[in-house]
């Protein structure tokens, strides 16, 4: 609530200037284009809307009127991060989950925790394990390598598994289309609990039980949980249990409080939206990592330069969740999880040195990766769906060049580290092609493959690649027809340069935490003067900005390039930002995109 009164006492100050907004809002939304972007302003929120909430900046009620949040009840619980966390006994699975682990506990068996190797399966990993650990279990982690064994089970990874003795393996963030690899789990004595947030198929695989909200017939009301979130689900489930009915001579001493820091960094990082049970958790999280009590966390931050106490999902997304996936893109990623499982600050500070180091590494690669599939594409401007391939391309850095490709030139992209026999790929596409919807359709080429609609990877035999390249161009052909293959902004706001103060920064601050389903703020401000710019940076455009009342910098990622075609007036759309810097707060506008005035 606190936050709520700060608002009420910064309207009076804070939101003088927005009048020209709300004039203009009540005209209705409008479209237009520059070269690089549609523009697109979202509908006004209704006046009875507005005036429900009279302690509230207008500007921030219509903010959430563009996220959906349309029913004023809503409001003050969004804004507050409170959230009706579901049951974890309402998700298909958990019961009978808890009830094998909980015996696998008391007969003392060697349970693996099997996870993926980014971020949300390494937090998730480390996350089941402590919580079985504390229990009583004796539990022994396993992530497989991105490139000697790539994403999902394994029944080399089981097979050795299964000679150390594992009887049970809990997996995280993969599994829900692993029907071989389970069955093959049975028949040495494993049984396999899959929790997973990926959409599965509709066999199941035969797993002891699935946990997986995307799964038919879960009526669990949130289906939006990461990999880190279901298998929170599950610890919370197994504490919740252990309260009530502790195991013979274990009093867990565990708060799921205690658990929501690695909940976070999981969630931001694999970009689940920010919304419902995830915005709560997410919230909640953060103030952990803003009070760190892992001594990795610490050292990570530490090393990285960043301030706990200021620590946002920008600085999850930017900042540490690219750290923790570096090992797991370079070299192996138990780095990280021993990173965060670690009590030792010793220990600590030298694994958050040597990902630092890797970090540095990764970005090299990624940069080198980048630069080879430009090249490639040069040819494919006018292809609605960019495929490129490489026999020399770090696996580990593929999905990031592929990403890098889609945002630049606005396609779905394709890039494939080619073996002696097989093909490894990473794919991302646009919300106007389900990347992962084309791959099931050419499901008979690949030897595997998963993903979300904007990102996927997939596996393929070389004879096939040249066929699978020809059904991915022809479906993107057929499907994005008669599109304009433009980024579209969704702009929360047209209001002079001059209504922007420094109290609206505050005010827009409340809808934090940012990301997925609940974007940034964005402003169009027209009728801008450049009082100056200049190239910064690798290839940054930094910009003095005024309308003759006002001053405001500016900073425009990657936009250096169009440094010579900048007129003297210009139409901007950018997201207020707060940054730190050297223990000191500074407001800039990050500029998305800017056209010549009128």
């Amino acid at each position: 609530m606190d936050e709520i009164r700060r608002s009420q006492q910064q309207r009076s100050e804070g939101t003088k200037g927005l009048a020209p907004f709300i004039a203009s809002a009540s005209a209705g939304s409008h479209y237009l284009t520059s070269n690089r972007a549609k523009w697109q302003l979202h509908t006004p929120a209704p006046r009875t809307y507005l005036e429900s909430f009279p302690d509230l900046s207008p500007l921030l009620v219509q903010c959430l009127y563009n996220r959906g949040i349309t029913d004023p009840g809503d409001v003050r619980p969004f804004l507050l991060g409170e959230c009706d966390h579901g049951d974890p006994f309402r998700m298909k699975g958990v019961a009978e989950a808890v009830t094998r682990i909980r015996h696998a506990i008391r007969e003392k068996e060697l349970i693996a925790v099997y996870g993926d190797f980014d971020a949300d399966g390494v937090t998730g990993t480390a996350l089941l394990s402590e919580t079985l650990s504390s229990l009583g279990g004796v539990v022994t982690p396993y992530i497989p390598h991105r490139v000697r064994e790539g994403y999902g089970l394994h029944q080399g990874a089981i097979r050795t598994l299964a000679a150390e003795g594992v009887t049970l393996i809990v997996t995280v963030d993969c599994g829900a289309r692993a029907s071989q690899e389970v069955e093959y789990a049975a028949s040495l004595g494993v049984g396999v609990i899959i929790t997973d947030h990926h959409a599965p198929l509709e066999q199941l695989p035969p797993a002891v039980t699935v946990v997986d909200t995307k799964q038919r017939d879960c009526t669990y009301p949130f289906k939006g949980l990461s990999g880190v979130g279901i298998a929170f689900k599950l610890a919370q489930a197994l504490l919740l249990v252990s309260r009530q009915l502790p195991l013979p001579g274990y009093d867990s001493g565990l708060d799921e409080e205690q658990l929501l820091d690695l909940v976070a960094l999981g969630t931001v990082a694999d970009l689940s939206p920010l919304l419902g049970e995830n915005r709560s958790l997410v919230k909640r999280g953060l103030a952990e990592l803003r009070q760190p009590r892992r001594a990795g966390i610490s050292a990570l931050m530490e090393e990285a330069h960043v301030q706990s106490e200021s620590v946002t999902s920008a600085t999850i997304s930017f900042v540490l969740a690219p750290r923790l996936n570096a090992a797991g893109r370079v070299d192996d990623a138990m780095l990280s999880y021993h990173l965060l499982r670690t009590a030792s600050p010793t220990q600590a500070r030298e694994l958050a040195q040597l990902l630092e180091r890797q970090n540095r590494q990764r970005r090299e690669m990624t940069l080198s990766t980048v630069e080879a599939v430009r090249h490639q594409v040069v040819d494919q401007s006018h292809e609605p769906l960019l495929f490129v391939t490489g026999e020399d391309f770090p696996i580990g850095v593929i999905g990031l060049a592929a990403h890098r490709l889609c945002d630049e030139h606005y396609r779905p992209a394709v890039v494939v580290s080619k073996g002696e026999r097989y093909s490894v790929s990473s794919a991302r596409s646009i919300a106007e092609f389900d990347i992962t919807a084309a791959l099931d359709r050419c499901a008979s080429l690949l030897e595997k493959h998963g993903g979300h609609s904007k990102a996927a990877g997939f596996t393929v035999s070389n004879e096939n690649l040249p066929l699978l390249e020809q059904r991915l161009r022809e479906m993107a052909t057929e499907r994005l027809a008669g599109i304009e293959l433009l980024p579209t902004l969704y702009i929360d706001a047209e209001i002079p340069l001059s209504s922007l103060q420094r109290e609206t920064f505050s005010i827009l601050q409340q809808l934090e935490p940012l990301g997925m389903g609940n974007p940034e703020p964005l402003l169009l401000s027209p009728g801008v003067q450049v009082r100056e710019s200049r190239v910064v940076g690798e290839d940054h455009l930094k910009l003095a900005l005024t309308d003759g009342r006002i001053d405001w910098d500016g900073i425009a990622f990657g936009m250096g390039n169009l440094a010579a075609e900048l007129p003297p007036r210009i139409d901007i759309v950018y997201s207020p930002q707060v940054r730190s810097w050297r223990g000191k707060e500074q407001l800039q506008l990050r500029i998305e995109d800017f056209k010549p005035a009128g």
